[in-house]
């Protein structure tokens, strides 16, 4: 009962966060849209950017609400997460610290791109961990059902 609890906890994490980027990059979508187009990685595509990544993050939201969704909904949660960081961290490594445009939603662009990076790493490795106890949740109900059959 605990991991099933753990696994929510983390999927309501992700449904927190993702709902509320996705809501605060929509409520301001032309200053969002604007910001990506600064970014060296995403300015030849900000304009479908702008429209995917909400999207996304929502669409992501109904699948870790969902009971028989929820294995997708981290698997996308993870690699996603991946995404961000590896982006977090080019823009750290390869852009010019004055001209470092934050596209994120809400709150989290008050946060240091270092903030950033630190927090996508820690999300990125809830997003496995959940994962991680799920596929053992379900190892475990599968194990209990062909016992069950074939007692």
């Amino acid at each position: 009962m605990e991991r099933k609890m753990l696994i929510s906890s983390i999927s309501y994490l992700f449904v927190l966060l993702f709902l509320y980027t996705a809501v605060s990059k929509i409520l301001d979508y032309n200053h969002f849209k604007n910001l990506l187009r600064y970014s060296p990685l995403l300015r030849n595509s900000a304009s479908i950017v702008a429209v995917f990544l909400p999207a996304m993050e929502i669409l992501l939201v109904l699948f870790l609400l969902n009971p028989r969704s929820l294995k997708w909904g981290l698997y996308g949660s993870f690699i996603l997460m991946i995404l961000f960081t590896f982006y977090v961290g080019y823009m750290l490594a390869f852009v010019s610290k004055q001209s470092l445009p934050c596209s994120c939603g809400g709150i989290l662009k008050q946060m240091s791109w270092r903030q950033h990076l630190i927090f996508n790493i820690a999300f990125t490795s809830l997003a496995l961990v959940g994962i991680w106890l799920n596929r053992k949740q379900f190892r475990e109900e599968m194990e209990r059902i062909t016992k069950a059959t074939y007692a």
